[in-house]
């Protein structure tokens, strides 16, 4: 139960959760001794206080969820978040840049928000919906070049979220240091498991009671 506790990010990202229902949600990540939250920023300082002692950590986004802000404001927003209590930030690379082939540009802008956080953990959301097999390897390789920690898939705002294939393309894309974080569709603990099974290590989630009580009922 602890171990695949700890591989979720429990989500609580939509635009219109209120503070009643992102105290709620901190609250369960406590109860279910989860990984992390993701937070809107906003909501980071709030968080932070809430889990404080707990061991499930803060993180929250930036340049989400289209990726399309300036580098200088992506990192403004990563190092406002750290300073706030958060350990970790998934930022949203560029996808114009990105499909426009200008992966110099791509991987300045992850190299810089690494570089600002002094030692966060960084997740580089590349939004594969919108990518063809070969962009999301290119993002994959300029995530790893540019320092970051993980490659996830999606958002969760986008037409399509996480999905095998991608998953197995994404995992031989980076070398064993750099890990794979799944998100948007992961709902049941039978697609986490599988999903594990080749080679994900965390999970951005809202299904985190359900995915977690059907492994307690299972044991």
């Amino acid at each position: 139960m602890e171990n695949v506790a700890k591989t979720i990010d429990h989500s609580l990202l939509r635009p219109e959760l209120t503070l009643d229902e992102v105290r709620a949600g901190c609250a369960l990540a406590a109860r279910y001794d989860v990984a992390s939250v993701c937070v809107r920023p906003c909501d980071v300082p709030e968080a932070a206080a809430l889990l404080r002692g707990t061991g499930v950590l803060v993180g929250t986004v930036a340049g989400f969820p289209h990726g399309d802000a300036t580098t200088a404001t992506k990192v403004a927003e990563a190092r406002r978040a750290v300073a706030d209590g958060a350990a970790e930030i998934d930022m949203v690379l560029n996808i114009g840049r990105l499909r426009s082939g200008d992966l110099t540009t791509v991987e300045a802008d992850i190299r810089a928000v690494v570089d600002a956080v002094d030692g966060a953990t960084v997740k580089v959301i590349l939004e594969n919906a919108y990518l063809t097999d070969a962009e999301k390897v290119a993002g994959c390789e300029a995530a790893e070049r540019a320092g970051a920690h993980y490659v996830k898939t999606s958002t969760g705002f986008a037409p399509g979220g996480a999905t095998m294939e991608d998953l197995r393309l994404m995992r031989a894309a980076v070398s064993p240091k750099v890990k794979i974080k799944a998100a948007g569709g992961v709902r049941t603990l039978d697609i986490l498991l599988a999903m594990a099974a080749v080679g994900v290590t965390r999970f951005g989630a809202t299904a985190t009671a359900a995915i977690l009580d059907d492994l307690a009922s299972r044991s």
